[in-house]
This record gives C-alpha cells, sequence and structure tokens, in this order.
C-alpha cells in the first residue's frame, strides 16, 4: 500500500485542564486556529452551526496487534478497534461535531471539544442532517 502525507490545516486551543472522552458529552468551548492561507475556506461557517472536525491523535501510544480489540471504560466488554473511538488506532485520526459560537477572521470559537490543547487539525467538514 502507499503511504499517505496529511498536513494539519490548524490547531486546537484550549484551557481545560481535562476534556471528555468524546464529544457528545463535552461542554468544553475553546478555539480552532485554521493557517491563514486556508482563511477563505472557512468563508461559509456560521455561529450556531455544527461542524465535522477530523484531527490527529498525536499523543497517542502507537499502535499494535494487541490493540486490534479494546476495552472502553464505560463497557464490561473488549470491542474490536473499529468498533470504539479510543485514540489508539491503525491511523489515529479523531472525529467531532462541535457547535460553532464564534468566528473571527481564521479563528473558530466552539462548544463540544474533546480534543487536548495543541491538538493538529487535518480537516473540517460540514454537519449535514438528511431531511425527514
Amino acid at each position: 500500500m502507499t503511504n499517505i502525507l496529511l498536513k494539519p490545516i490548524g490547531i486546537v486551543r484550549t484551557n481545560a485542564p481535562t476534556v471528555p472522552r468524546h464529544w457528545t458529552v463535552s461542554d468544553v468551548e475553546g478555539t480552532i486556529i485554521i493557517d491563514e492561507v486556508y482563511r477563505e475556506g472557512l468563508r461559509d461557517i456560521r455561529p450556531g452551526q455544527k461542524i465535522i472536525v477530523l484531527f490527529h491523535f498525536h499523543q497517542s501510544q502507537p499502535f499494535s496487534p494487541e490493540n486490534l480489540t479494546q476495552k472502553p471504560p464505560h463497557r464490561n466488554e473488549h470491542l474490536g478497534v473499529f468498533s470504539t473511538c479510543s485514540p489508539r488506532r491503525p491511523n489515529p485520526i479523531g472525529l467531532s461535531v462541535v457547535d460553532v459560537l464564534d468566528i473571527q477572521g481564521s479563528t473558530l470559537r466552539v462548544k463540544g471539544i474533546d480534543m487536548i490543547d495543541g491538538t493538529p487539525i487535518l480537516d473540517i467538514k460540514p454537519w449535514i442532517v438528511p431531511d425527514a
């Protein structure tokens, strides 16, 4: 297989001493600072909307075959890694959905952070809810 090289587009900043394990249970606020070269790409993001943030688990321990099954802290059984949100993965990529509170230039103030301060951002995508 071919190696893939990803370049961060920004970084997370938060003063929270700890963050929840998952975005669905987070009220933590912080900022996502996007590199100025990508600023125009933020032009249609508005306060009040949700966005998907893809990021790198940059402080995760290296993945090994023993990590193919893991016991999440809230479960009583081992699950396959692809059925968990564990940061210890073959490719340490995380996904969170956050609420946009404000935008100033290339800085997004958001709520729902489950990323630690300094986390590299790989991409942002729209949160699209299908019509009922």
